[in-house]
C-alpha cells in the first residue's frame, strides 16, 4: 500500500489543515478505517482527524459502453465535462466550474440549484458490486452512501448544450473566487442559506482571517491565514443566530473532520 503526503493548507480549497500521510487506493477492497477525501473541495479539516485515503489512477477513466457512461471516481469533473462536450453528451453541462472528483460529487449529490448529479445516474459501484440508483437513499446535496464509491454509471442522452454551459459558467462566476469550501450550508426547504446569513447580519462578518463573503454570504472564505477554530466559530455563530431569528436548524454542506 502506498501513501502520499498532503499539506491540506495547500491542497484543500479552503486552504486550512495539517500535513497528513494519505493512503492511495488502487484496488477495490475494504477500507472502512479510512475517509476518502478526493480533491478536498468541501472539507474543513482539524488536527484531530480520522485516517484519510484517496483513489489512485486505476480509478481515473471514462468509458462509453452500451449507451452508458462508466466513470472512475478518481476522475475530475473537468475531465468528464471535456469528454461529454467532445462526444456531444447532454445533461452534465452543470459540471462547469464545479470542482472535485466524481466520487465526492456523487456522495454529496453535487450540482447547481435544481441540477443534481443523481438525476442522471444509472448505478454506482462499491466493494459490494453495482447498486442501482433506486436502491440508494438520496436527496438535495445528500446521500446515505456510507462506503467508498469506485465507479459511477450514467444514463446517456445526446445533444450537449453550449447555451446551458454558458449559463452555468455565468452562475459560477457570481461566486467568490477567494479560497473557500464552496457553499457552507445547505439551502433549507423553500429558502436560501445566503439570505438567512445576510438577514442575521453576518454577510461580510469576519473572525480572524475567516469571513462570510461579502460577495455571496453562504461562502465561508479564507482571507489569508484563516484557521479551523475561526471557521468553526463562524459556522456555530450562524447556526445560533438563524435558529434564534427564524427557528431554522440550518445544516452544513461543508464536511468537517
Amino acid at each position: 500500500m502506498s501513501y502520499k503526503t498532503i499539506d491540506f493548507a495547500r491542497y484543500s480549497s479552503i486552504k486550512i489543515g495539517p500535513v497528513v500521510d494519505v493512503k492511495i487506493i488502487n484496488e477495490i477492497g475494504n477500507y472502512d478505517d479510512c475517509q476518502i477525501i478526493g480533491r478536498a473541495n468541501n472539507l474543513l479539516i482539524s488536527d484531530n482527524h480520522p485516517k484519510f485515503a484517496i483513489l489512485g489512477e486505476e480509478f481515473d477513466y471514462i468509458k462509453l459502453e452500451d449507451n452508458k457512461l462508466y466513470v472512475g471516481c478518481a476522475t475530475t469533473s473537468g475531465k468528464l465535462l471535456t469528454y461529454v462536450r467532445k462526444n456531444d453528451i447532454a445533461n452534465l453541462e452543470f459540471l462547469a466550474k464545479l470542482p472535485g472528483n466524481l466520487g465526492g460529487l456523487v456522495k454529496m449529490n453535487a450540482g447547481l440549484k435544481s441540477w443534481e448529479i443523481f438525476n442522471y445516474i444509472d448505478k454506482i459501484k462499491t466493494k459490494d458490486g453495482y447498486i442501482k440508483k433506486e436502491d440508494i437513499s438520496y436527496s438535495y446535496r445528500e446521500t446515505q452512501i456510507d462506503t467508498i464509491v469506485y465507479e459511477v454509471v450514467f444514463n446517456i442522452e445526446y445533444g450537449f448544450c453550449k447555451e446551458k454551459l454558458k449559463e452555468f459558467n455565468k452562475m459560477r462566476d457570481n461566486q467568490p473566487q477567494t479560497p473557500s469550501a464552496g457553499s457552507c450550508f445547505k439551502n433549507p426547504k423553500g429558502d436560501f442559506a445566503g439570505r438567512l446569513i445576510q438577514e442575521v447580519g453576518l454577510k461580510g462578518f469576519r473572525k480572524g482571517d475567516m469571513a462570510f463573503s461579502d460577495v455571496h454570504s453562504n461562502f465561508l472564505v479564507n482571507l489569508g491565514s484563516g484557521t479551523y477554530e475561526d471557521a468553526i466559530y463562524l459556522i456555530n455563530l450562524a447556526k445560533k443566530k438563524i435558529k434564534e431569528k427564524f427557528d431554522i436548524e440550518i445544516e452544513e454542506e461543508i464536511v468537517i473532520y
